[in-house]
């Protein structure tokens, strides 16, 4: 009777432990497993685990980041331009003064009054060398004259466009005392270094002009990871200071060099849909998408 308990015992203790150890390599199988992939929530694609993470700031193309820079230098007459305000394209920002915007003005039609003159003598002196009623030194003069000054016209009219007054106007309507500072294209301001009375050097930014209507990721990608996101993939971002919110981007512009001390090159994505609250500058964090079938 003892000997049959015992055994009875024995083969208890056994099943035990053969129970519990299924148990446990199920537990193992089951973390194994989920530790393969995980789902994004919101894109409804895979993305594994290890996929590194790239940091980069917001940037604006440089076609729609436009700076307004003085070619010469000028006294602040009028400006109510604050930094925020949006702008259109051609809308005045402020006027300035300086003697010079005058004195090439006066060149401008001086040297036009002169073109018509000379030319009109340069037809005249033609005409008549042609029919042997003058000599070729005096026709030579002549047109020497006529496009000497002719240069100095276009040159006067080429400075007049660069400070942005309009050659035609001046003709028009005489001499215009101030320079009138309008914006090259829609966007809102930034930067301004603008005040009435404030003398503005030539070459000097007096704004910036910045077009957000296409925000681009600029991400820095290290060496080891540069296998690992190509020209087309999808990003999911987030950015700093608008909390978990996630947005979209594609991949536009791979960097070919790699830096020499930081190892990493630079890479380009187009967010597909932009934010208002969206800023250049501000820092982003991506990752690329793996779609397993629709986003």
């Amino acid at each position: 009777m003892k000997h049959t308990l015992i055994i009875i015992a024995i083969l208890t203790l056994t099943s035990c432990g053969s129970s519990k150890d299924d148990q446990s390599a199920e537990h193992i199988d089951m973390v194994e497993h989920t530790d393969l992939d995980t789902t994004d929530a919101i894109t409804s694609a895979t993305r594994t685990n290890n996929q590194p993470t790239f940091n980069g700031v917001l940037v604006i193309p440089a076609q729609q980041h436009a700076t307004v820079t003085l070619f010469m230098d000028g006294v602040v007459k009028n400006t109510s331009l604050l930094s925020g305000a949006f702008v259109r394209r051609g809308e005045l920002l402020a006027t300035l003064e300086n003697p010079e915007y005058i004195a090439l003005q006066q060149s401008y039609l001086e040297s036009h009054a002169q073109e018509e003159f000379l030319e009109a003598e340069f037809r005249r002196q033609e005409n008549l060398f042609n029919n042997e009623a003058a000599s070729q030194r005096v026709l030579q003069q002549s047109k020497a004259d006529y496009l000497s000054v002719k240069s100095r016209r276009e040159a006067a009219a080429a400075q007049l466009r660069l400070l942005g007054f309009d050659p035609a106007r001046v003709l028009a309507e005489g001499i215009v005392p101030h320079l009138e500072l309008r914006a090259p294209i829609d966007g809102y301001v930034a930067n301004v270094q603008l005040n009435i009375g404030r003398h503005i050097p030539a070459g000097s930014a007096v704004c910036d002009i910045i077009d957000k209507n296409t925000k681009l990721l600029k991400l820095t990608v290290y060496e080891k990871d540069i296998g690992r996101i190509k020209v087309g993939d999808k990003m999911t971002f987030r950015v700093n200071g608008l909390g978990t919110q996630v947005f979209e981007a594609t991949v536009i512009s791979v960097g070919q060099m790699v830096d020499n001390i930081s190892r990493s090159l630079e890479v380009y994505a187009r967010a597909d849909k932009g934010d208002v609250q969206f800023r250049p500058g501000m820092y982003v964090s991506a990752q690329v998408v793996e779609n397993t079938g629709a986003l």
